[in-house]
């Protein structure tokens, strides 16, 4: 069985602000954490060969979870290619995950690809936890807010 996940969404806004959601901590910090937690970033530098580390935290019981990865690839506006390893040994391996943006007539086509999953995870808890991101990360991008 494929442990890779396969998303596509379209959003109301242009490539370069979709781009900025996943290179800016604050961000990152707002929309990717799914429905029930929240998240801290501890480091982010969004640069070929750069790194990230950040931990969601359960807000029903406390627990947290970190995980880190390195950049891979970085095309403004249209492509991001990242690692990421979790902390708990329990959950082994290196995913690797990219992200395609592509500009649309109403606004950017994301496409996402997350390879490499571990066993633990049931892929349709990761699938339904990235819908949830992706939904807030509409929430952010589309607002069109006059300066």
């Amino acid at each position: 069985m494929s442990r890779t996940l396969h998303l596509h969404r379209v959003f109301r806004a242009p490539p370069n602000r979709v781009w900025r959601a996943f290179t800016d901590a604050d961000a990152l910090a707002k929309w990717l954490p799914p429905y029930g937690f929240t998240c801290t970033v501890h480091e982010l530098d969004a640069r070929v060969g750069g790194r990230f580390r950040m931990s969601f935290r359960n807000f029903s019981n406390g627990q947290a979870h970190g995980f880190s990865g390195e950049y891979l690839e970085l095309v403004p506006d249209s492509l991001i290619r990242y690692t990421d390893v979790f902390d708990d040994p329990n959950l082994p391996g290196v995913l690797e995950v990219t992200v395609t943006l592509r500009p649309v007539l109403c606004g950017t086509e994301l496409k996402v690809e997350q390879a490499g999953i571990p066993e633990p995870i049931p892929l349709e808890m990761c699938h339904l936890g990235w819908q949830e991101s992706l939904a807030q990360l509409a929430t952010l991008v589309e607002p069109d807010i006059p300066g």
